[in-house]
């Protein structure tokens, strides 16, 4: 009887190996099969066919569900975006009056407004994606260099802050720049936004705390950007602690002082093969922050916007 036993415990020994032998191949070929399917995912900037994307960072510009950073990558070159401005306008955008020129009655509208009225709609469609821009007056008129689908809405400092803009031509020529006053070749005056704040030029970053003023630099801190790398990637992002999404603060998860805007920003075009970051500059903050994307308002403040930029899917 002891015999049986011995014999029908090793069965069952050799039995379970065999069992923890198999689960244990099984897990192992899961696993390379998912490093396989890892390693097969382009990164956005290797991908030719790469036109939007939306996520959210931490200050390291790292992706992260409850990160504080709602980032939009973009490619301009993508044929299957489009782009547009809109702004606070009492009557149809491009509308022109009994003189013949360009009807500019500005009236205040905010973040939601500006990507859902009639003005928002490109070919009857409206977008996919927006971020607030410029800083407006006190009678609602923006005040950088504006200029939507080629006509011009641009207050007292067009020619003093730098703007952000997609040049028109067909998709392939486009072109994101940023820079002081109007461009010399003039198809890279088609879809432009003013802002403020310029810390990456040329490439190099600065850290732009003085330039600011203490209020913005150190008390306004919820921030709206856009950077441009030298692949010609666009980066919107907006760094806000209430925005309408799940957020856990840390240490490398917060509002942004201007010392760390390059972290972020270089940490993001790294992790994404975008390239290096080439140009950067501020949009409107404080009160004014807003982004959107695929039907969603992930951030949006009180404050009336002087224009918003806007991405279609076409």
């Amino acid at each position: 009887m002891e015999y049986i036993f011995m014999i029908l415990g090793n069965r069952i020994l050799i039995l379970l190996s065999i069992f923890f032998v198999a689960v244990l191949s099984g897990c192992i070929r899961e696993e390379e099969l998912i490093a396989k399917e890892v390693k097969n995912q382009k990164c956005i900037g290797e991908d030719s066919s790469f036109s939007i994307d939306f996520f959210k960072s931490n200050n390291q510009g790292k992706k992260d569900k409850r990160g504080i950073n709602h980032v939009i990558i973009f490619n301009p070159k993508s044929a299957a975006l489009d782009f547009k401005v809109n702004l606070g306008l009492a009557h149809p955008l491009y509308a022109k009056g009994g003189n013949g020129k360009t009807k500019k009655e500005y009236v205040p509208k905010m973040f939601y407004e500006l990507i859902a009225d009639e003005n928002a709609k490109l070919n009857g469609k409206l977008p996919i994606a927006a971020i607030n821009a410029d800083y407006i007056d006190t009678d609602n008129k923006p005040q950088g260099l504006n200029i939507s689908r080629g006509v011009e809405y641009s207050g007292y400092f067009q020619n003093r802050r730098s703007s952000f803009g997609i040049s028109g031509g067909k998709p392939q020529q486009r072109q994101a720049t940023i820079q002081i006053g109007k461009r010399k070749n003039n198809i890279l005056n088609y879809n432009i936004v003013g802002g403020n704040g310029r810390f990456y030029r040329n490439g190099k970053f600065k850290d732009i705390c003085n330039a600011l003023g203490e209020f913005a630099c150190k008390e306004a801190t919820n921030r709206s950007m856009a950077a441009i790398t030298n692949k010609g990637y666009v980066i919107l992002l907006v760094n806000d602690s209430n925005a309408n999404s799940s957020i856990e603060l840390s240490q490398v998860n917060q509002e942004l002082l201007p010392d760390k805007f390059d972290d972020v920003l270089e940490g993001i075009a790294s992790n994404n093969c975008l390239g290096n970051i080439q140009e950067a500059m501020l949009f409107d903050g404080g009160q004014s922050p807003g982004l959107y994307y695929n039907n969603k308002i992930y951030v949006e403040n009180p404050g009336v916007i002087g224009s918003v930029f806007l991405i279609y899917k076409k």
